[in-house]
């Protein structure tokens, strides 16, 4: 049996990023290392988890792109669904996200907006799709 089981955002500093998902989007912290350099949060089945980039280049040898680009994000993102799309928007802004494109609602009916976590990765704010 195969099971998709974890995301793992490579970060500066795990703990200040888990801390900005934990109180904007009140998952529970699952663990974090005693060095701080690897945690998780519940999300359900899947964890989102972060590794420090310094963890991450001793797994990763060859390397990888850094999030840090403040300009564009990765083409990749994170989707959190709620009933008040404009209100957690608010609540990540107020937790250190940046807005990066102000809520829509597609012709679908379902109203989506995307901020930048700290890190500068991309995060969807949206309603279930009906």
């Amino acid at each position: 049996m195969i099971k998709f089981k974890y995301v793992i955002l490579y970060v500066e500093d795990v703990e200040k990023s888990m801390n900005f998902y934990h109180h904007t989007f009140d998952l529970p912290i699952k663990f974090i290392t005693p060095e701080k350099d690897y945690g998780e949060l519940l999300t359900g089945e899947t964890s989102l988890s972060f590794a420090s980039i310094s963890l991450a280049s001793s797994n990763v040898k060859k390397g990888f792109l850094s999030s840090k680009s403040e300009e564009k994000p990765f083409g990749i993102e994170l989707g959190f669904t709620t009933d008040n799309v404009e209100k957690l928007v608010e609540k990540a802004v107020q937790n250190g996200a940046v807005l990066y494109e102000d809520i829509a609602v597609k012709p679908w009916g379902q109203k989506v907006a995307y901020v930048k976590d700290p890190d500068h990765y991309l995060v969807e704010i949206c309603t279930e799709i009906q």
